[in-house]
């Protein structure tokens, strides 16, 4: 057995008074954010004016703590001066806002530092009631799903109706193999959604073929080639659903919105324009929901079926620049594919192996192993010029990947995952692969044998 978290996220169906009271903590948690974020530029300004009049360090106005206790020491000696209505709305709805508080701040001092990774962030700024998604959650109070499995009960909100059953997580809290941790409301696409944070107990399972090894060659073209020659389309449904989108934003952009383009100031937007918004939304959500909807069943039948399976190390943010292919790109969901595949593979017992994106998947010949030297995006058939093997280009890139899994058994090392952005990594114009690997070639200590593909791993690691 395993513990692993997990989320269930439900849609509700609140009445109008429910849905009120929801508007108002999630008001309740974007108030306590921009207190929190007034307060501390206050305490910030005030100490550097302070040192600028020459006021001694021990004699400055005490600083603001930037975690989640002291801000809530904080608010709650003034929220009765600033926020009179507090009782209205549960201690969690503030909280919330308070904790994001402490976390965006972090984030900065963390990211100006170095000791974060990544994009610089930067300093938290205010949030509008427009353009922020409202959303509260809940760690304390009763939180619970009722025995109907039609409703949910949150704290000070009751028990709300869902639009769907909530049988999948009602059966495993009467089995007592999960524990709610926390609740999160969250208005999108003009619903309400209930997310619980659970803590599951899963059995040990095992894949289909536990000793089977597959490569797997994302692209914008097929959304995934495999090894054993399976090719999975690319549904492409930002594609299928953008004449829409077109439709909606044009229409948007016709009605009064809440900008005066031509005298440059905010205006009350009409009402017409309100529903194009909220229509626009709801399609931008339904190609969301189908993208995420096809990406779980793809990586499910994956993790559920093979022992080990191997990808790339994708730059996607560098693949993106470019203007031709950065909407299939996104579309497509590299980055989704390689998350779902690290949990998936550890609850179904398997191996995810990540090659590194400097390895010449693409140029290297998966019989003889000679690698090219360049290779062009637009030859889609990968011909050697050493064995003349005259393969798909992505098929080919498949079985090389399936390949490297024999290299990593006899390494007996982890997950190809460096990157090594820095260093100087060029394909050899001449020769074999980097990695050394004969076709057929027995693993260390009797754990598999290569089968030839094209004569190179086509079907991956088989036990003996």
């Amino acid at each position: 057995m395993m513990a692993v978290m997990q989320a269930y996220r439900f849609a509700l169906d609140p009445s109008p008074a429910q849905a009120r009271d929801l508007q108002r903590h999630a008001g309740a948690a974007r108030y306590a954010f921009n207190w929190a974020l007034a307060a501390v530029k206050a305490n910030i300004g005030q100490r550097v004016a302070e040192r600028s009049y020459g006021v001694a360090d021990q004699d400055l106005t005490p600083a603001v703590g930037w975690n989640l206790p002291a801000l809530r020491r904080a608010w709650n000696q003034a929220k009765p001066a600033a926020a009179p209505w507090w009782p209205q709305c549960s201690k969690e709805a503030f909280n919330t806002g308070l904790d994001a508080m402490a976390r965006a701040l972090r984030n900065w001092a963390d990211s100006k530092s170095g000791k974060r990774q990544g994009k610089r962030v930067g300093f938290p700024r205010f949030k509008s009631k427009r353009n922020t998604t409202p959303s509260t959650r809940f760690t304390t109070g009763v939180i619970r799903v009722e025995a109907d499995r039609h409703h949910v009960t949150l704290p000070r909100l009751g028990t709300i109706k869902t639009h769907e059953s909530t049988r999948k997580l009602a059966r495993r809290l009467e089995a007592g193999t999960a524990r709610i941790l926390s609740a999160t409301v969250r208005y999108q696409a003009g619903r309400w959604f209930c997310s619980f944070t659970v803590e599951v107990t899963r059995p040990q399972r095992r894949p289909a073929r536990p000793y089977e090894v597959i490569g797997v060659d994302l692209g914008v073209k097929s959304l995934a080639v495999l090894s054993n020659g399976h090719v999975i389309d690319n549904p492409r449904h930002l594609v299928a659903g953008l004449r829409r989108l077109r439709r909606l934003s044009r229409r948007a952009a016709r009605q009064i919105g809440p900008h005066d383009t031509k005298a440059n100031v905010r205006r009350t937007a009409s009402k017409n324009w309100a529903d194009t918004r909220r229509a626009l939304g709801r399609a931008h959500a339904r190609v969301s929901n189908l993208r995420r909807d096809s990406l779980h069943k793809l990586t499910t039948t994956l993790a559920a079926t093979y022992g080990t399976i191997v990808i790339e190390d994708l730059n996607v943010a560098g693949m993106a620049k470019n203007r031709l292919l950065a909407r299939a790109i996104h579309d497509a969901g590299f980055g989704e594919i390689r998350r779902q595949l690290d949990y998936k593979t550890r609850w179904h017992g398997g191996t995810l192996i990540v090659a590194s994106r400097w390895f010449p998947s693409s140029k290297t010949c998966s019989d003889c192993g000679a690698t090219k030297p360049k290779l062009r995006l637009s030859e889609r058939v990968y011909t050697c010029e050493n064995c003349g093997l005259v393969l798909d280009r992505d098929l080919n890139a498949a079985r090389n990947l399936a390949a490297l899994a024999a290299q990593h058994n006899v390494a007996g090392s982890g997950p190809e995952t460096s990157n090594a952005r820095r260093a100087n990594q060029k394909t050899p114009s001449v020769g074999q692969v980097a990695l050394k690997r004969e076709p057929g070639t027995a693993t260390a200590d009797q754990t598999g044998t290569v089968h030839a593909q094209a004569r190179t791993a086509s079907h991956g690691i088989s036990q003996d």
